[in-house]
């Protein structure tokens, strides 16, 4: 059961991992319009704490893996 959902947090950690450094090297009139702090009018501002939010969850997720994934006792 715990297999899935290894894989799935593994793939989620990843995109957010990849939504991190993208908030980090757009500015906010960059990004693309679904990202919350897009800004159409042209601003240059970096959403630094978007950034380390999804780099937090994305390690978060990359733990919970890892922590999923170890051996099970034998019995």
């Amino acid at each position: 059961m715990s297999r899935p959902l290894v894989v799935v947090s593994l793939i989620l950690g990843i995109v957010l991992g990849i939504v991190a450094v993208i908030y980090l090297i757009e500015p906010a009139s960059g990004l693309p319009s679904f990202f919350p702090g897009h800004d159409a009018a042209g601003t240059a501002i970096h959403h630094s704490k978007h950034a380390i939010g999804a780099g937090i969850l994305a390690l978060a997720l990359f733990a919970f893996a890892w922590f999923q994934s170890k051996p099970r006792k034998a019995t």
